[in-house]
């Protein structure tokens, strides 16, 4: 039996996109007009720095299916979106990028797909308009590892395009850049997730917020996937990331302590004794960081607060 929805939110993250905007919000209204089915648009102004707020108070003050959050500074894309959610009424959630590259006229799909029993129903970039040594390459890889990893395979899981059942997406609280590998961690949940070819189009205003360091942050989202089955933050990047840097220099330094023994049979003792050293601290400082995870999700949680502040919402004072 299909299942039927009452109410679909769609959400947006938005950071310094003024030239996307009301494009944007034009293509989402035609396409979701069309679906005979009451909706509302959520865009979080994550403290942009442009004139994106202006445009968006503008759309919200303007069109009364159309929320405002703003956020008071720059917190991520992952806050932004929590944000979003909890500023939602709908049983079905649309996440999209600001970006226009997420093409808005694809979400009837993934709405079909949520209607045969899926929980969570993700886009997949088949044919991404992306630069290649420096987005697709190192995507193909991390989502190799991320599905290897998690149990969860899809082709795509950076995608943004997603579409989720409220009771999947509010199973979770959202922190540090979570928003990454949600199929993963709700799949370890053990909701119903597959996937849909997606358009995806070459950026034509602005630049991309991401960079090759996004592969290292993988990385380390995917360690806490697999160690603690929970939910990250960011104190993980600030302490793992250091971690992974005395890793990295314990690494070498052996190496360098092997090389001048095979050279001259001298095991350069205080290099080695540095490798070590570092080797070892890095492991410490990656449990550091992962304990950091946790007891940031026990300070959040125990006291009902949320890792963000709303500066305003804004919407439409027409009935």
């Amino acid at each position: 039996m299909r299942e039927h929805f009452n109410m679909l939110s769609v959400i947006s993250p938005v950071f310094n996109e003024e030239g996307n905007l009301r494009k944007l919000h034009s293509e989402l209204n035609e396409t979701l007009e069309e679906l005979g089915i009451d909706y509302e648009l959520i865009f979080v102004d994550d403290g942009s720095t442009d004139g994106s707020y202006s445009v968006l108070k503008e759309l919200a003050l303007s069109h009364e299916r159309t929320k405002l959050v703003k956020l008071k500074r720059n917190y991520g894309q992952t806050l932004a979106i929590q944000a979003g959610i909890d500023h939602s009424s709908g049983d079905v959630i649309v996440v999209i990028d600001a970006d226009l590259q997420n093409d808005p006229k694809d979400i009837p799909r993934l709405l079909e797909k949520l209607k045969e029993g899926y929980d969570v129903v993700s886009g997949w970039r088949r044919k991404r308009k992306d630069a290649l040594l420096t987005r697709r390459l190192p995507s193909a890889i991390a989502n190799w590892l991320v599905s290897r990893i998690s149990g969860v395979h899809l082709h795509d899981h950076g995608c943004t395009l997603k579409a989720y059942k409220r009771t999947a997406i509010t199973s979770l609280r959202l922190y540090g850049e979570m928003h990454r590998l949600l199929p993963a961690y709700l799949g370890q949940l053990k909701f119903k997730i597959t996937e849909v070819e997606v358009n995806h189009r070459p950026r034509v205003w602005g630049r991309s917020k991401y960079g090759l360091e996004r592969t290292v942050k993988v990385l380390l989202d995917l360690l806490m996937v697999k160690a603690l089955e929970q939910m990250l933050r960011k104190p993980l990047y600030m302490i793992g990331g250091f971690g992974m840097l005395l890793l990295l220099i314990g690494v070498l330094a052996i190496c360098t302590s092997i090389w001048c023994y095979a050279i001259n049979s001298n095991m350069a003792s205080p290099m080695l004794l540095v490798g070590a050293i570092a080797f070892t601290s890095g492991i410490h400082f990656i449990g550091l960081g992962l304990l950091s995870e946790v007891l940031m999700r026990i300070y959040y949680e125990s006291q009902g607060r949320k890792p963000y502040e709303v500066e305003e919402v804004i919407t439409s004072t027409r009935s």
